[in-house]
């Protein structure tokens, strides 16, 4: 009797080990509740981030784990889920060998060069899938930050005023702040021309479908787009598209970087990325803190700049430009708060200047770059601080002179920025498809304070 019941144990236990390996396609769960953006199921055990799909009778939906309770399961979907019925069945994506999805594999590699793609690594450009063998994970592991290469060669990005006055270092992490319409996709596009790097790779995140072809074909152009891959993840997408929108352009120039290239990585913008974090965190139930925006936020945005940087000594670099939204031009917004404190300077665009026909419409007094100090001359540095003292002298006082209320001798500072202002408002002023490089813009500088 004790041998007849070791056996049928023993029979058990292999039974149950075959059905442990059965493919986990054949596991699922069902729909229970369908709130906002937030799907719920029960019925599956799946780790945060995995992949699922939710079957339906015209299609399958995929979707992504965000959060649990207890045993329900909180998923995003990636796409529209109209027509789902409660009790859908939600199957575990299997993977080849039968385990399950706890991050997507994209592809990465040269083969992306020239290409469109959204958030999940599909083509946009009505070209067949990209041909390389090389795949990866969204996700990578920290650096060391004692293993990263210091930030100690300028990078000439074409642009007069940044090159000169807000040198930039290759391997930075810059921010580019401004509202609503006062060109800051045209200042990318000219930096993404004119920018001495290996490759360019754009993130267009929560931007409007229609800027996305816009700034494809007028304001990369051809030479611009040959040497770059776009991703983009437009408004209309799910915010977990969007979310992995800006992972999937970070983690591409990663790849290049580890090849030991130079990477100009563009993201437009961090804003609505940080605003895609919101609508889900909000969803799964995370209670808003700083004006709606949840802690999570917070964590995330640093998470996603620190990958961008200077690589391991003699490797590649990835110097990043992010735009920020100020929303009404407040430069205290929560996200522009925190984004300024985790870069490694800023750009601020003025409507002002950008009203008055001044492009681009970067306003000195307000940007900074914290990597200039170590990359440039002291004369350098000298010239750009006269510069500066004179510009905010001039704005300072522009009301007075242009009444005539000022009298010439009163303060002589004031006297000589009235006498440069021609040439220095002309300096900082360039046109959409003027290139001024590095040398150039030292030079023209220097002809301004010669004796600096």
């Amino acid at each position: 009797m004790t041998a007849r019941l070791t056996r049928w144990l023993n029979s058990l236990d292999t039974f149950e080990a075959k059905m442990s390996q059965l493919p986990t396609v054949r596991r699922y769960g069902r729909l229970t509740r369908a709130t906002g953006l937030v799907l719920e199921a029960t019925g599956l055990q799946l780790p945060l981030g995995a992949t699922c799909i939710i079957e339906q009778h015209s299609r399958d939906i995929e979707c992504e784990v965000v959060g649990f309770n207890g045993q329900r399961l909180f998923l995003m979907p990636l796409e529209e889920v109209e027509g789902i019925l409660p009790g859908a069945r939600v199957y575990a994506r299997a993977t080849s060998d039968g385990g399950l999805h706890s991050g997507k594999q994209l592809p990465l590699g040269p083969a992306l060069l020239g290409r469109v793609l959204d958030g999940s690594g599909r083509p946009l450009d009505s070209l067949p899938a990209p041909e390389t063998t090389t795949m990866g994970a969204l996700g990578a592991a920290p650096f060391n930050p004692l293993q990263r290469t210091p930030i100690e060669h300028v990078l000439d990005v074409g642009v007069r005023p940044i090159n000169a006055l807000l040198t930039v270092g290759r391997g930075q992490r810059m921010g580019l702040f401004a509202g609503s319409g006062v060109g800051k996709s045209v200042l990318l596009g000219m930096m993404a021309r004119y920018t001495q790097a290996d490759v360019i790779v754009v993130g267009l995140i929560g931007e409007r479908g229609r800027e996305v072809k816009d700034f494809i074909e007028n304001i990369l152009g051809p030479e611009g787009r040959a040497r770059s891959v776009v991703i983009a993840a437009p408004a209309d997408v799910s915010p977990l598209l969007r979310m992995q929108g800006a992972a999937y352009a970070t983690r591409i120039a990663e790849d290049f970087r580890d090849r030991g290239q130079h990477v100009l990585l563009i993201m437009d913008s961090l804003t609505r990325y940080a605003m895609a974090q919101r609508e889900i965190a909000l969803a799964i139930g995370e209670p808003p803190a700083t004006k709606g925006y949840p802690p999570s936020v917070f964590a995330k945005l640093p998470a996603l700049v620190e990958r961008a940087g200077n690589g391991i000594s003699g490797g590649g670099s990835i110097t990043a430009f992010y735009t920020v939204l100020t929303e009404g031009d407040d430069q205290q917004d929560p996200i522009a708060d925190s984004a300024r404190a985790i870069l490694d300077g800023h750009i601020v665009l003025s409507r002002r200047l950008a009203e008055g026909g001044h492009y681009p419409a970067i306003d000195i007094e307000a940007s900074i770059s914290r990597a200039m100090t170590s990359l440039i001359t002291e004369k350098h540095y000298a010239r750009v601080r006269h510069f500066k003292q004179l510009l905010s002298s001039f704005q300072r006082n522009r009301d007075l002179v242009s009444v005539g209320a000022y009298a010439k001798g009163s303060d002589p500072q004031l006297d000589k920025a009235i006498v440069l202002w021609p040439q220095l408002e002309a300096f900082l002023q360039q046109g959409i498809f003027e290139r001024s490089g590095w040398e150039e813009a030292c030079q023209s500088l220097e002809i301004i304070f010669p004796g600096v």
